[in-house]
C-alpha cells in the first residue's frame, strides 16, 4: 500500500517491534504507551511519540491496538472512537476473550468504523523479524483493507471468518501449542529418567510422528535447537504467564461452547501450577522444570 498514517496503541514487547517494522515499511507511525520507557524505545525506531491515545489516532488511516486484555481494549476504544476519523480502520492485535473481541467490533460498527480482530502467532522473535502470522476476523471488505497494513509485520495474513474468529483461531492454536510443549517436556523427562540421552531422543522424535514446533523450534532442553529459549536460561520469547492467559481463554470458550476439551483443561491446570511456583516470567518451555520437580524419585 502507499504510505499510511498509523496510530499504534501499546508499544511493549510485541507492539514495539511491530511498530518499528511498520516504519521500515514506509508508514508514518504515531505511537502511544502508558510506559515512558516503551515510548522512548519506540521513538528510537522512528515512531512518533504521542502524548495521548487521541493524539495518536487523530487523522490516522488505521489504528492498531496491542493491549494486555479485553478490559484494556474496550477502555481504549472508548477514547479511539471519539477521536479517530470515521474512515479509520481499527485493527486489534491483542489476545482477548472472544466476547470482548466481538463487543469491540459492535462498538466500532455502531460508531461507523470498520474493524478486524487480528491476533498474532510468532512471539517476540516473529515481531522483531516481521514474520508474524495474523489471524484475522472481520468482513471480507475489512480484511482486504487490513491486509496491506499488516504485511510489513507478517509472514502470513489469514482471513479466519467473521468478527471474533481471529481470536477463536488464536485460542485453538495455543491450546495445541501449550499441550504439545507439556507432552514434549514429559517425554524428555521420561527419557532422561530411563537412560535415553536428550540427543538420541531428539534425533528420533524430530524425524518421526512426534515432530512438532515445541520440539524442533523451541525445544525445552538446551543445546539441541539453536532457536530455543532454553539456550538462554528460558528468557521468554512467549512467557508462561501469557500461555496461561491464552489457555484460560480457550478453556472458557470451550466451556461456553460445550466443547469437551479435557486436554486443554489439564494443560491450563499444569501451567497454573507452574505459574504459582514462580515460572510466570520464564519462557513457556520452562515448564519442563515443573515436570522434573513433580516427578517421583
Amino acid at each position: 500500500m502507499t504510505m499510511a498514517v498509523i496510530g499504534f496503541i501499546g508499544l511493549g514487547h510485541m507492539g514495539g517491534p511491530m511498530s518499528a517494522n511498520l516504519v521500515k515499511g514506509g508508514h508514518e507511525v504515531r505511537g502511544f504507551d502508558l510506559a515512558p520507557a516503551a515510548l522512548e524505545a519506540a521513538e528510537a525506531t522512528g515512531v512518533t511519540p504521542a502524548g495521548s491515545i487521541a493524539e495518536a489516532v487523530t487523522g490516522a488511516d488505521a489504528v492498531i491496538t496491542m493491549l494486555p486484555g479485553g478490559k484494556q481494549l474496550l477502555e481504549c476504544y472508548d477514547q479511539v472512537l471519539g477521536a479517530a476519523s470515521p474512515d479509520t480502520l481499527l485493527i486489534d492485535s491483542s489476545t482477548v476473550d472472544v466476547a470482548d473481541a466481538r463487543k469491540a467490533h459492535e462498538r466500532a460498527a455502531e460508531a461507523g468504523f470498520g474493524s478486524v480482530d487480528a491476533p498474532v502467532s510468532g512471539g517476540t522473535a516473529g515481531a522483531e523479524a516481521g514474520t508474524l502470522t495474523f489471524m484475522v476476523g472481520g468482513t471480507e471488505e475489512n480484511y482486504n483493507r487490513a491486509q496491506p497494513v499488516l504485511e510489513p509485520m507478517a509472514r502470513k495474513v489469514i482471513h479466519c471468518g467473521g468478527p471474533g474468529n481471529g481470536q477463536v483461531t488464536k485460542m485453538c492454536n495455543n491450546l495445541v501449542l501449550g499441550a504439545s510443549m507439556i507432552a514434549v517436556s514429559e517425554a524428555f523427562v521420561l527419557g532422561e529418567r530411563l537412560g535415553v540421552s536428550h540427543q538420541a531422543l531428539y534425533d528420533v522424535v524430530s524425524v518421526s510422528t512426534g515432530q512438532c514446533w515445541s520440539l524442533t523450534t523451541n525445544c525445552p532442553v538446551p543445546g539441541l535447537v539453536e532457536t530455543s529459549r532454553a539456550n538462554h536460561e528460558y528468557e521468554p520469547g512467549f512467557a508462561a504467564a501469557l500461555m496461561l492467559k491464552d489457555l484460560k481463554l480457550a478453556a472458557s470458550a470451550a466451556e461456553q461452547s460445550g466443547t469437551d476439551a479435557a486436554i486443554g483443561r489439564l494443560a491450563t491446570e499444569l501451567y497454573q501450577r507452574f505459574n504459582d511456583e514462580g515460572g510466570a516470567g520464564y519462557d513457556f518451555g520452562a515448564i519442563i522444570k515443573s515436570v522434573r520437580e513433580h516427578s517421583g524419585r
